[in-house]
């Protein structure tokens, strides 16, 4: 789930993520300040835009507003006073986090890609990544799938020249940190770091 919030904007209005799928057609429905996104073909709803978001909670952040369980049952709330039947799926385990490169082969299809397997504590992921330094053995931080970054990019389950890739090993200019360099490359972290814990800049 990613939650946004800009009242200078676009007014009083939160909008509620709930998946990282983009469906290929929309269909929306409003019941009071309530507007439902659902994909049009299976009826999911994949979004929704509470009106009005102020009159419910305060809400303090501006852009991307970081999901709190009392957040999460404030919106359950307010969906439940606009007589909207949903339940929410609250997940509040962190996005960007350290992983460890397990393993490395060429990729197949493209010269300058690699296949990683990427070990994150709770699963390993697959991950496509172009960076020139990226080696098995490294620590790098890795963003998971549903990951906002810095630029307002959504990371999603993807597909790279025929090879499947959850998630993004990110380079130091990528998590907009300071003094990145702008040579290309990934951001390799200190071997101490636990696999799996959230990354803190």
């Amino acid at each position: 789930m990613n939650i946004f919030y800009n009242p200078e904007g676009v007014g009083d209005v939160l909008f509620v993520q709930l998946t990282t799928e983009r469906p290929t057609a929309l269909t929306t429905e409003r019941t009071n300040n309530v507007t439902l996104i659902k994909d049009e073909k299976t009826g999911t709803v994949v979004a929704f835009n509470l009106f009005e978001a102020s009159s419910y909670f305060t809400v303090s952040a501006v852009g991307q507003v970081e999901l709190t369980e009392e957040l999460g049952e404030q919106l359950q709330q307010a969906l439940k006073k606009n007589d909207i039947d949903l339940e929410l799926e609250l997940d509040f385990t962190p996005k960007f986090v350290i992983g460890y490169v397990a393993e490395k082969e060429k990729h197949p299809n493209a010269d300058k890609l690699n296949i990683c397997q990427v070990d994150v504590g709770e699963e390993t992921l697959q991950i496509v990544c172009g960076a020139p330094n990226v080696e098995a053995g490294q620590k790098v931080v890795v963003a998971k799938v549903g990951a906002v970054m810095p630029s307002g990019m959504i990371i999603r389950d993807a597909e790279l020249r025929g090879v499947a890739s959850s998630g993004m090993i990110c380079s130091a200019k990528e998590l907009d940190l300071q003094d990145a360099p702008d040579a290309k490359g990934i951001l390799v972290v200190e071997d101490d770091r636990k696999v799996g814990e959230a990354f803190q800049a």
